[in-house]
């Protein structure tokens, strides 16, 4: 039996007695680390590990035909300050001449005399401050092998420092290196799974085509930029290791590096497996990783690249930056911030906000001021959604440009990876108040965690419209056609918009529409949902039927969003289909079609943007 709710009067003074005792509660609980620590320790399982007494660290140089390149890469990676009691060892991989029909005689004497005075060079270097390797290829292996087969780290303890050898290292590198380990991977509080190295070259280049021009505050020396840097990068074990066994399934399954807005897929294009960049960054954007980068003032960097004539260039460019050294820093060179006051960007170079997670109603308001435009949010639910539909959801709202939205959902690893990429969620299973005010309505246990669900997304309407903020709240199984599908465009011959078969609500903020949501309706609301469930035996929709069952009730007047034609259901889409053809504002599909009907349909108007690895097929730059 569902238990009559208390009078409206006096249901306001028990929601705000329980809310604040239950909320009180709740942030006394909550534990001591910070979001991003939890991140860490619930989405990768994986924590910052224990400093030990010594960290491995491995220079690997990269060489081919440049005796000259080679001589003052290495003078300069051995002038550098290295601690009195730190072990660096130095590998050396030396690339083989091609061998082909074409090359005759005298020119490949020429050649062998080449490798051998490298070999010389390199068997006579002295390296007084650990291990030097040597790895004299057989056979030429190209700039892709190189760097892919230089490493596969022994532990989560040894770290890889590659440098091509046309590079050109500050003596001050080592302790620059040495500081970002000890501080962002052994550092719990500033350890983040999203970091897979840092890199020392001038940051000057934005891949993503039409990104934001990079512009720094010469305050900022440290910032995190999803790019990796070929002039110096330092690389952690645990991504390296990912990404080498990630290459290896895509490759030997055929599969291409391809990435729509992407300066470097052109560069894949024409010179192919020759260079590795393309997949590097084809996997550093379907795990949505970083780079620690400096910025340092007058064109200045710890690394530089003389752009040596190679692989890269036909021929010689000269230096790319100025090097830093003891005469051009200030006393504070090896302050390392804290990773929360950082900023980090995309390949647009357009700044990603990471870790937005509300988990309590007191921060709910802050949290949809920070995301509405307009004056207009988007809750969309992530209950009963595949997260393949989500993803492509997340990517189709990109391409559109559509950053107004919150998510809302059930605690997973699923969400966490979705607030640790960037996207704004609430995470629903962690508003313990409304845990308390689920169980209230004496339903039976299996259904409290739906009323908790109902009661978060009812609440969060409320908030929003208490800001002034229109609101849609829409399920995940559906999308939008156009940039201005969320923009207000009913008119004002009503205030509340339901579509049920679609999935979608909006309610026009007003005096009236917030009269109407008061804190009585979110409970009366939640109370409807066990009729509703034997009604309809399902889950779905179940917060847009209980409203329009009151709105009805209450005889307050609302549009059928149906009736209008808004939506498309996915089922009636064929080839003939064209966006121009079509005058509905949103596709949709019931929760029970299948993944592959879904796909097959949508790739009939370019609307499935994900991969066979559920990440964006593209890089889409809108100007900040």
């Amino acid at each position: 039996m569902i238990m009559a709710p208390p009078a409206p009067k006096q249901i306001f003074p028990l929601l705000v007695f329980v809310l604040l005792s239950i909320s009180c509660l709740f942030l006394l609980s909550l534990p001591a680390s910070s979001p991003k620590a939890q991140i860490a320790t619930q989405f990768h399982h994986i924590q910052s590990p224990e400093p030990g007494p010594n960290f491995t660290f491995i220079i690997k140089v990269l060489t081919f035909n440049r005796l000259s390149s080679l001589s003052r890469c290495l003078k300069s990676l051995s002038r550098a300050h290295y601690d009195v009691n730190d072990k660096v060892h130095l590998h050396v991989f030396i690339d083989h001449f091609l061998l082909d029909s074409q090359t005759g005689s005298a020119d490949l004497d020429n050649k062998l005399n080449v490798s051998k005075q490298i070999l010389d060079f390199v068997d006579g270097f002295d390296w007084k401050f650990g291990e030097k390797l040597v790895h004299y290829r057989t056979s030429n292996a190209g700039l892709q092998a190189q760097w892919l087969e230089a490493w596969w780290p022994t532990s989560d303890h040894e770290f890889a420092f590659v440098v091509e050898d046309d590079l050109e290292v500050s003596p001050l590198y080592y302790r620059f290196l040495k500081a970002v380990i000890l501080n962002y991977y052994y550092n719990a509080s500033n350890f983040s799974p999203s970091i897979y190295g840092a890199s020392l070259q001038r940051p000057r280049f934005v891949p993503g085509k039409h990104g934001n021009k990079m512009q720094l505050d010469g305050g900022a020396r440290i910032f995190l930029y999803q790019l990796v840097g070929t002039w110096g990068q330092l690389l952690f074990p645990r991504p390296w290791k990912e990404f080498r066994l990630w290459y290896d399934e895509h490759k030997v399954k055929g599969m291409k590096p391809f990435l729509d807005g992407m300066v470097t897929t052109g560069w894949y294009r024409k010179m192919g497996e020759k260079i590795w960049t393309p997949w590097f960054i084809k996997f550093i954007q379907s795990h949505g990783y970083f780079n620690i980068y400096t910025n340092f003032l007058h064109e200045r960097a710890l690394s530089i690249s003389h752009r040596d004539a190679g692989v890269n260039y036909g021929k010689t460019a000269g230096p790319d930056s100025f090097l830093l050294d003891e005469n051009s820093i200030d006393s504070n060179f090896l302050e390392l911030y804290p990773l929360s006051s950082l900023k980090w960007y995309d390949f647009c170079f357009r700044e990603v906000l990471t870790n937005r997670i509300v988990r309590s109603s007191n921060d709910l308001g802050s949290f949809l001021q920070s995301v509405q435009q307009n004056n207009t949010v988007v809750l969309v639910s992530l209950y009963r959604v595949s997260e393949t539909n989500v993803r492509n959801m997340l990517c189709h709202l990109e391409r559109l440009n559509i950053r107004n939205y919150i998510l809302v959902g059930p605690t997973s690893h699923f969400l966490l990876d979705l607030a640790r990429t960037g996207h704004p969620v609430i995470d629903a299973s962690q508003f313990s108040e409304f845990s308390q005010l689920a169980k209230s309505i004496n339903f039976q246990d299996s259904t409290v965690e739906l009323i908790k669900e109902i009661l978060v997304k009812a609440y969060a309407t409320r908030k929003s419209l208490e800001l002034g903020y229109s609101t849609w709240l829409l399920e995940g199984n559906m999308l939008p056609i156009s940039s201005d599908s969320f923009f207000d465009s009913f008119g004002h011959s009503n205030d509340f918009y339901i579509g049920k078969t679609a999935g979608l609500f909006f309610v026009r903020s007003s005096s009236s529409t917030l009269k109407i949501w008061a804190d009585h309706f979110l409970y009366d609301v939640a109370s409807l949902v066990d009729t509703l469930r034997k009604q309809s035996g399902s889950n779905d929709g179940m917060i847009i039927s209980a409203v329009e069952k009151l709105l009805e009730k209450q005889k307050i007047a609302f549009k059928n969003i149906d009736d209008m034609q808004l939506g498309l259901d996915v089922s009636t889409i064929h080839a003939n289909h064209t966006l121009s053809h079509i005058k509905n504002k949103f596709i949709f599909w019931s929760s029970g079609t299948e993944l592959d009907t879904i796909q097959r349909q949508l790739v009939l108007l370019d609307f499935w943007v994900v991969d066979s690895d559920s990440s964006c097929t593209a890089v889409v730059c809108h100007q900040s």
